[in-house]
């Protein structure tokens, strides 16, 4: 005679609640890359801007705006990035149930991580303050209600790293890091 747990078997097709926090922070990924590389995109505010030399910034193109959460080291043994590179992912998801009958009801922590690189360490830093200074006229732009279910109240904090060596010959990384309120059935 043993016991035996009466556990009710799970059914994850109608029980969407355990895929909600995978499927909040693609959405907002998703929805930030979409922002940065539209029409009124980053680009659009890069084409005002000049580096030191007086030459206009690169504009990004698609594949510079990726979303993973990736080691700059481990990037760059890739092979396959190109400079300026755009990385966007969500950091953390916290339901604090402010809305007490959603099933999600709180905020989305997202980073956007900008890395720049040259062969030259002149300009380094102004050109990195450049391209984030466009990411963050794009997030300034873009204030209030985003569609389902999210809005975003327009806080950031931005934070640059030091030089490192890596890219092209020296990169530095600037990470903008902004919360998305979400209320979701």
């Amino acid at each position: 005679m043993g016991t035996t747990a009466g556990l009710p078997a799970a059914d994850a097709e109608s029980d969407s609640e355990g895929l909600m926090t995978a499927t909040i922070g693609s959405l907002i990924t998703g929805q930030v890359i979409q922002l940065l590389t539209g029409a009124s995109g980053v680009n659009s505010y890069l084409n005002g801007l000049l580096q030191d030399s007086g030459q206009p910034l690169m504009p990004l193109n698609s594949d510079q705006v990726r979303a993973q959460n990736v080691a700059p080291e481990i990037a760059d043994q890739a092979n396959t990035m190109q400079y300026p590179a755009v990385n966007v992912y969500c950091e953390k998801v916290v339901n604090s149930l402010v809305e007490k009958f959603r099933t999600f009801s709180g905020n989305v922590q997202t980073t956007v991580e900008l890395r720049y690189s040259q062969d030259r360490l002149d300009g380094l830093q102004d050109a990195l303050e450049n391209y984030a200074d466009a990411i963050m006229q794009v997030l300034n732009a873009n204030r209030g209600d985003w569609g389902n279910g999210m809005f975003y109240c327009g806080e950031y904090q931005v934070a640059f790293g030091p030089v490192k060596h890596g890219g092209r010959n020296f990169q530095q990384v600037a990470k903008i890091t902004f919360e998305i309120g979400v209320s979701r059935s």
